[in-house]
């Protein structure tokens, strides 16, 4: 391309390439190189390297998990989400056994079953079914840690469910080095 003149025009991405090395070379000369060079060598990390996100990734409605938990039969599972909400998908894992144990300083039991979410990708899932003794034993010990006041308010519960939440979170971030379950809920809830 060329302007009225016949001079052919700069690319505006060159001149960036050119004041870029400039800055380079200034850089160097004013001592600035070693920080360059620790850069490039990856020593120095710069805001966008550290910004890379580590573990199961969100997984958006409608897209595919490339790490979901192959079903069960021949029927493909359909997912349908409604337009609402938050933009990333839930998936649920319900533990198979009730949780059945004692309250603090009490003669009472609680029995409960309980359900897991995540917005994140399959591999919560997996963990969650893979590490299910190390967190059932976890969850009994939270649930036997509970006095029987506290069982019986709503906001009793709420609490609870944030404890049990942060237990199974410490131990997949335990084995796993991540946890990612967004919360815990109650399919059943009984207390003697």
């Amino acid at each position: 391309m060329s302007d009225k003149k016949g001079k052919p025009e700069k690319s505006a991405k060159g001149g960036g390439v050119m004041k870029i090395a400039l800055l380079v070379l200034a850089l160097a000369g004013a001592g600035g190189g070693t920080v360059f060079g620790l850069m490039a060598a990856g020593v120095i990390e710069t805001a966008d390297a550290g910004a890379r996100e580590t573990g199961p990734q969100f997984v958006l409605k409608g897209a595919k998990d490339p790490y979901a938990p192959p079903t069960k039969g021949k029927e493909e599972t359909k997912l349908v989400h409604g337009e609402g909400g938050t933009k990333y998908r839930t998936a649920y894992f319900s533990f198979a056994d009730d949780f059945t144990s004692n309250l603090r300083d009490s003669n009472g039991l609680i029995q409960v079953s309980l359900a897991a979410s995540t917005r994140r990708d399959g591999r919560v899932l997996m963990w969650l079914h893979e590490h299910q003794l190390a967190i059932r034993s976890r969850l009994l010990v939270e649930l036997a840690d509970t006095p029987e006041e506290e069982v019986i308010s709503s906001e009793g519960k709420a609490r609870l469910q944030k404890r049990l939440t942060d237990a199974v979170n410490e131990v997949l971030t335990e084995q796993e080095g991540f946890g990612g379950v967004d919360n815990i809920y109650f399919r059943t809830f009984i207390v003697q």
